[in-house]
């Protein structure tokens, strides 16, 4: 059996009340300002015209994403594998979901709204000291602002040490993407793929 409406979903978990229900705000404040400038890491979700969902990690150090007053924020785009999944969907659609993560903090922050692919030089001017800098910026015009609850973070224990696993208990990403396409050849390793990737960082 499957649930088919909101009708039944709802009588199975019921509706929000109090502050997760009433948590949503429509600009930045004092609290989720602090917590994108303390933040290294957010999710970018995008969808397309034909429903297509991208969901793709974005990093820097904390306080990347640059703030413009406390309705607009600016996702530089790092320099990548050139896919452009969420560019292309932000095109389309002009819509964007965005969770902010500071590591040991168990809470969230979500951010959601519309978007825009910026090449202003006013917002280009904002990174041009990296080392990288990056060729266009994801404007985000904010929507909804709210803290998600610590609960998924607690039952993960995602910032716990004994949480942390081998990177040699996986295959190299050369190793998986061979086998993945079937391709035949020695991949590369994952010291050559880190040497790549901090040339580009």
């Amino acid at each position: 059996m499957y649930i088919d409406s909101e009708e039944k979903l709802r009588e199975l978990y019921g509706f929000p009340k109090g502050r997760a229900k009433d948590k949503q705000i429509p600009k930045l404040e004092k609290h989720s300002t602090k917590f994108i400038s303390l933040s290294p890491f957010v999710l970018v979700s995008t969808y397309g015209k034909d429903g297509k969902v991208d969901c793709s990690p974005r990093g820097g150090k904390p306080g990347f994403v640059e703030l413009i007053g406390n309705d607009s924020l600016l996702i530089p785009d790092s320099k990548g594998n050139n896919r452009l999944d969420s560019h292309v969907n932000i095109l389309e659609t002009e819509k964007i979901g965005c969770l902010f993560m500071i590591p040991g903090v168990d809470e969230t922050l979500r951010v959601n709204g519309e978007a825009k692919i910026s090449i202003l030089p006013d917002h280009l001017s904002r990174f041009q000291s990296w080392s990288n800098p990056p060729k266009s910026c994801i404007e985000v015009k904010i929507e909804e602002v709210f803290l998600h609850c610590a609960k998924a973070f607690m039952r993960s224990r995602l910032w716990h040490s004994d949480s942390k696993i081998e990177r040699s208990i996986l295959p190299t990403m050369g190793r998986m993407i061979n086998d993945q396409l079937l391709i035949d050849g020695e991949p590369e390793s994952q010291e050559q793929m880190i040497e790549r990737y901090n040339k580009d960082l």
